[in-house]
């Protein structure tokens, strides 16, 4: 048994990633925590989320007391909190001898240079992100299990990465071109005026300048274009992707390179068929599906995921499970 304790547990992902845990035979919750000043501090976390009902547990405030506790008593901590947040805590709770699973970007990009442009803060600790490894479960397996460090990758990445790394051989030059449309929940939960569900229909943003194009193309080794769109649904991601093949790439090559995924339990890949996000939404799955004219030589691949799921909180999961080999 592996006890998990849960930082930022009363957010979308922390709360969904709770329930995950709970529900698993093989690791237990040694405690869900927010921030001091936090106003849920001492709340059930059913009382903030009555679909958690059957979990009987309260958000307790991070004090020293309860890091000092979680070093005691965790295998692990979660960490579901502000990039600015985990830079530091993922760094002191590595350093106490924990796995570290960081939800945010502040472990994901090896490049400290990357952080002032992107997240607005000097990486101050160098040394712990040398160790972190990038979460993609189904490519970094190996790695996860090795190190103590895993940065879970972003939800847009997710999605985007899953679909195009299996194409890496079979690309030109050219970019990618990803776009890609989210539920209103990957916005977080704390209110704000423009992704209230009632103020939100489909726009793109972040246009040509947001973080997880540099999380994409470095994962990729490619540059892409990337364009992220805000949907009036909850939850759910769909991202549909333009790509130049090499000349003389056949239909047979591209169902050849998707075959990585024929054991792979969790992604589901069907050629000129196209996922829809109702296909996966509550789910830890990935859907794919892809088009491909050897005419023209482009192909369009569409991947679906639940963002709060395997972009974030089962893929979370994922890792541990890896990590303890469970």
């Amino acid at each position: 048994m592996k006890n998990i304790a849960i930082i930022g547990a009363s957010g979308y992902t922390g709360a969904q990633l709770t329930a995950l845990v709970h529900a698993e035979s093989e690791l237990s919750i040694q405690g869900l925590y927010v921030s001091e000043n936090s106003l849920d501090k001492g709340r059930a976390l059913a009382d903030l989320y009555p679909v958690y009902s059957h979990i009987d547990l309260a958000l307790s405030p991070l004090t020293e007391e309860a890091k000092a506790k979680i070093v005691a008593e965790a295998d692990a901590v979660v960490l579901a909190t502000e990039h600015s947040v985990s830079l530091h805590l993922a760094a002191w709770f590595y350093n106490q001898g924990l796995a570290v699973f960081d939800l945010s970007g502040a472990y994901r990009f090896s490049d400290v240079a990357q952080y002032p442009k992107w997240y607005g803060f000097e990486h101050e600790y160098p040394e712990v992100l040398a160790k972190a490894v990038y979460g993609l479960a189904e490519w970094n397996a190996k790695e996860v299990a090795a190190t103590k460090m895993i940065a879970v990758p972003g939800c847009y990445p997710t999605a985007s990465l899953t679909a195009l790394k299996p194409l890496k051989n079979l690309l030109t030059s050219a970019y990618p071109v990803i776009n890609a449309v989210s539920g209103v929940t990957g916005a977080g939960r704390k209110a704000q005026l423009h992704t209230s569900f009632c103020e939100v229909s489909l726009t793109p943003y972040g246009v040509l300048g947001h973080r997880h194009q540099p999380e994409i193309a470095t994962q990729l080794g490619q540059e892409v274009i990337f364009t992220p769109h805000l949907g009036n649904f909850k939850r759910g991601i769909l991202a549909t992707i333009t790509v130049q093949l090499k000349p003389g790439t056949t239909t047979a090559d591209v169902a050849a390179a998707y075959s990585v995924y024929d054991q792979a339990a969790l992604v589901t890949v069907k050629q000129n068929q196209f996922p829809k996000v109702d296909d996966v939404v509550l789910t830890p799955n990935c859907h794919l599906g892809w088009k491909f004219d050897e005419n023209s030589g482009y192909l369009v691949v569409a991947s679906a995921i639940d963002n709060l799921m395997k972009g974030a909180a089962s893929q979370a999961l994922q890792c541990i499970k890896i990590h303890f080999n469970l």
